[in-house]
C-alpha cells in the first residue's frame, strides 16, 4: 500500500469527497483561530501544525474516521469527554457516521496552544 504524497495541505484535503473536505477545512480554521502564528506542514501523510518548533496538533481522514493527534497530554486531558470513542496514545478516532464533535475538537487545541 502506497500512501500518495501531497505537496500541500489544501491539496490533502481537496484529495477527499465534498463532505470530508468541509469537516478537515473546519479542523484547519479551528487550528488557525487558535494559534495564527503555527506552521502548517504534511508530516506523517497528514496535515500537521507545529507551535514554537513543538508538534500542536495532527489531523487526518480514514476510510471510516478522521483521527486527531493531539499528543498523548492533549488525549489525556479529555479523557472524560472522550469515553464514546476510540482513543489511543496520542489518537483519537471520530467515526464518519457520527456528528463531528468540532466544540471539543475546539477546547484540544486551545488546550494544547496553552500547553505550548
Amino acid at each position: 500500500y502506497q500512501m500518495k504524497k501531497y505537496s500541500t495541505v489544501k491539496e490533502y484535503i481537496a484529495s477527499f469527497p465534498s463532505d470530508i473536505q468541509v469537516k478537515l477545512s473546519k479542523l484547519r480554521e479551528i487550528v488557525f483561530e487558535y494559534a495564527p502564528t503555527a506552521q502548517e506542514y504534511l508530516g506523517y501523510g497528514m496535515p500537521g501544525y507545529k507551535l514554537n518548533g513543538k508538534p500542536l496538533i495532527y489531523f487526518a481522514s480514514f476510510k471510516n474516521h478522521l483521527g486527531i493527534y493531539p499528543t498523548p497530554s492533549g488525549v489525556d486531558a479529555f479523557a472524560s469527554e472522550l469515553l464514546e470513542y476510540k482513543t489511543a496514545k496520542g489518537s483519537i478516532q471520530f467515526p464518519h457516521d457520527k456528528p463531528f464533535p468540532f466544540d471539543l475538537f475546539t477546547k484540544i487545541v486551545k488546550y494544547r496552544v496553552q500547553e505550548l
